[in-house]
């Protein structure tokens, strides 16, 4: 199995989607435990809630599931929020804490390193060749980073989430135009909203985002709440709540170059 796959687009946006697949090698597969083999901690459908609202975007989407390595992080295991609960480069715990391996059967150095030449690698690597492909047709790149969450993890964060949260490390991986654009339009759209929040942005978000050079980038986390039936198995989806917010996200992809010069 490929570890990634694209779908090459026109314009200048590259959505990318990190923890929508749901694949797990048979090797990994057998270590899991019944709680791992849940997969809860998916990006439960983000490839058909972005599908098709803007027809010229670049996607590029891993296959693999986030306990196998999470895409969204960095490959030499720093922390993304220093001093705050949160999961690491290949977890060993899901959202709540709780263990997903059985116990003795974690991923050493050496399996980890594995993953991250098997998986992570190749997948940011198809990134880059994106990026770079369309900033030279375009002149500059949108890198927009599609994640969704349940809306309640305490273990993670206080309270309920936001239904769009929206993450640019605090100005620093996209233009303030950019930023403010989507800001202000989440805002006004009927859901409720918050700039640079509990969730400031990913890896991919910061690693890629570099406005001085015409390349920016944005995270949008969606609480799973605004467009799933339930945020417990079987995470299907919902139609219904999913016409109130594609149209959101279909204005927001279309409308972001209009903020550069």
């Amino acid at each position: 199995m490929m570890p990634f796959e694209v779908k090459e687009g026109r314009g200048p946006i590259v959505l990318c989607q990190p923890h929508g697949g749901t694949y797990v090698p048979p090797e990994i597969w057998t270590k899991l435990n019944s709680n791992g083999q849940e997969l809860a901690d998916t990006d439960w459908h983000i490839g058909k809630l972005y599908d098709g609202l803007r027809d010229d975007v670049t996607v590029v989407s891993a296959g693999f599931h986030r306990y196998v390595i999470d895409a969204n992080r960095d490959p030499s295991g720093a922390t993304l929020y220093p001093g705050q609960n949160t999961t690491g480069l290949c977890p060993i715990t899901d959202f709540d804490g709780v263990a997903i391996y059985q116990s003795g059967d974690e991923p050493d150095e050496d399996e980890i390193t594995r993953r991250i030449e098997k998986f992570h690698r190749p997948y940011h690597a198809a990134i880059l060749r994106e990026i770079s492909r369309v900033k030279a047709q375009q002149g500059y790149a949108i890198v927009y980073d599609c994640h969704s969450i349940r809306s309640q993890i305490p273990h993670l964060f206080e309270g309920t989430l936001p239904d769009l949260n929206i993450g640019t490390d605090n100005g620093k991986t996209c233009s303030k135009a950019i930023e403010q654009h989507v800001a202000e339009f989440a805002k006004g759209s009927g859901f409720n909203s918050i700039l640079n929040g509990r969730f400031r942005g990913g890896w991919t978000t910061r690693h890629y985002g570099r406005p001085a050079e015409n390349i920016h980038a944005i995270q949008m986390e969606i609480s799973q709440s605004a467009y799933l039936e339930s945020e417990t198995a079987p995470w299907s989806f919902s139609s219904t709540k999913a016409v109130a917010l594609r149209p959101v996200l279909a204005q927001i992809l279309n409308s972001l170059e209009s903020t550069l010069p």
